[in-house]
């Protein structure tokens, strides 16, 4: 491919940030689209970096205690109508099988008898969990039931863009259901915070924890949380949310226990959850001009060795060095040793285009003088020449460089594109003049003039839950408020 002024892709971000991001997934080759509407193809590259993040979310839900199960799939609609507020919220979002059997018809496959209940294809689980919950619980001694499911769910959007917005996409989902209001409402705040930390620390994105106002929340839901991540372009992307669903949801399964007084009371659940959403956060919060950037935590390789072939005779000590550097590094670093029969110069910029942080050159000279020769791929493509044994010992500290990049640049990115804002006018200025970027302001949390935000595209993003208290004026209606919310375009 052809490069642009220095740069691995053809169109950079302040070009145009939308095609720049489908090119990063297309030379990344993390996806490409399906032949099915608003579906996609997460290819080997994209999916190990869905592993990386499933096996760290993972082991982090069941130190607190949570266990993997599977549920259907499909989901009777009449099971939907015990939820009036939920079903509401998810309708127009809905895909539904009405039909099952194939007949030959004129020529052509038809559906042949159509369902006595129409079913849902699962565009999220509380109701049909809530009601295997049900069964499972007799009395307080049952509590807490703390599941989790990765599966794929369905949602029927109109404008998709992969891992953003996909017609299927996937997740995981927790449930829980508690004894008592306060040991929900804990954890429903407990995976809050495990989002925000394995947003903030473990992917290096942006993230502003904080709840969600009541206009919204998830449908259904007493309280939501959310982690709400600056992209690089300024725009908002709600990264993961956490819901305290009161008793609303055991109420309409009838999920009741017996209680510690011998009394029936309903039980108090959660839901939680991160899509594959996180994997498009990513791209727009760390990627740059020559393409992808991951966090050492999740990049499916920490170094690529490409062998530098010239001759027969050199070719298998060459070979036999690059083994010797792989399999010397320690223990927790992914290494790849490239021998595919393609320019070397084509594979390195490949790999660069992955955002992989260290790809080393080898050929006689390094064998000869036992170093190595690598490009960090976060310091303006800097190459580097460093004795074997000095790179092994500092392989840890290189690769905590490299994070320690990615979080600075995440930071600036923010610093450059925040404001507080006293005034709607001055929140209306910032939108018109820079059209994306965060607002903090003081909000009373009144739905009054909401409509101020809609002719700007512009919506609350959350209530942080880090507040100045400092005393001001709701921007939208004058009142008198100390709290404070985010505002911002978001995707």
């Amino acid at each position: 491919m052809a490069i642009k002024r220095n740069n691995a892709l053809s169109v950079t971000r302040r070009e145009d940030f939308s095609k720049w991001y489908q090119e990063v997934i297309t030379e990344a080759e993390l996806a490409e689209n399906s032949s099915i509407r608003g579906c996609m193809v997460i290819k080997p590259y994209g999916f190990a970096i869905w592993e990386n993040m499933q096996n760290i979310l993972d082991n982090k839900f069941k130190e607190l205690g949570h266990h993997n199960c599977y549920f259907p799939l499909f989901i009777p609609i009449n099971l939907f109508e015990k939820e009036a507020e939920h079903i509401a919220g998810f309708a127009k979002e809905m895909a539904i099988v009405t039909h099952h059997r194939l007949e030959q018809k004129d020529g052509k496959l038809v559906p042949a008898a159509s369902l006595e209940v129409p079913l849902a294809i699962r565009p999220t689980s509380e109701l049909i969990i809530g009601e295997s919950m049900a069964n499972w619980m007799k009395s307080y001694r049952d509590l807490p039931i703390l599941i989790n499911q990765w599966c794929n769910v369905v949602r029927w959007e109109m404008r998709t863009r992969m891992f953003l917005r996909t017609t299927e996409f996937l997740w995981q989902e927790g449930h829980t259901a508690h004894e008592t209001k306060k040991e929900a409402e804990y954890e429903t705040k407990t995976m809050h915070e495990v989002y925000r930390w394995f947003i903030q620390d473990i992917l290096k994105m942006h993230a502003i924890p904080g709840k969600k106002p009541e206009h919204e929340k998830f449908p259904g839901a007493i309280d939501t949380f959310t982690i709400e991540s600056m992209m690089q372009d300024g725009k908002s992307l709600q990264a993961a949310t956490s819901h305290y669903l009161g008793q609303n949801f055991a109420k309409a399964v009838n999920m009741q226990f017996q209680a510690r007084d011998g009394s029936l009371q309903f039980a108090h659940t959660t839901s939680w959850g991160i899509s594959t959403r996180i994997v498009g956060g990513l791209i727009m919060s760390h990627s740059d001009d020559d393409g992808l950037n991951l966090p050492s935590s999740i990049a499916p390789y920490h170094i690529v060795i490409i062998p530098l072939f010239k001759g027969e005779k050199t070719q298998q000590e060459i070979l036999e060095y690059c083994k010797k550097i792989k399999t010397s590094l320690p223990k927790n670093i992914r290494a790849f040793i490239d021998i595919k029969d393609v320019p070397p110069q084509d594979k390195k910029w490949a790999y660069i285009k992955k955002g992989v942080p260290f790809v080393c050159e080898i050929g006689s000279k390094e064998v000869i003088e036992n170093t190595i020769f690598f490009t960090k791929r976060l310091s303006n493509l800097e190459r580097f020449n460093l004795k074997l044994e000095e790179f092994i010992t500092s392989i840890d500290e290189l690769l905590e460089q490299h994070n320690k990049i990615l979080e600075e640049r995440v930071l600036q990115t923010y610093k450059e594109k925040s404001i507080t804002a006293s005034s709607f006018e001055e929140l209306k200025e910032f939108f018109v003049e820079h059209d994306f970027g965060f607002v903090t302001a003081n909000w009373a949390g009144s739905k009054n003039n909401l409509e101020l935000l809609d002719n700007l595209s512009v919506t609350i993003r959350c209530i942080p839950l880090l507040q100045n208290n400092s005393p001001g004026n709701c921007i939208l209606t004058g009142e008198k408020t100390t709290m404070e919310a985010i505002f911002a375009k978001s995707y």
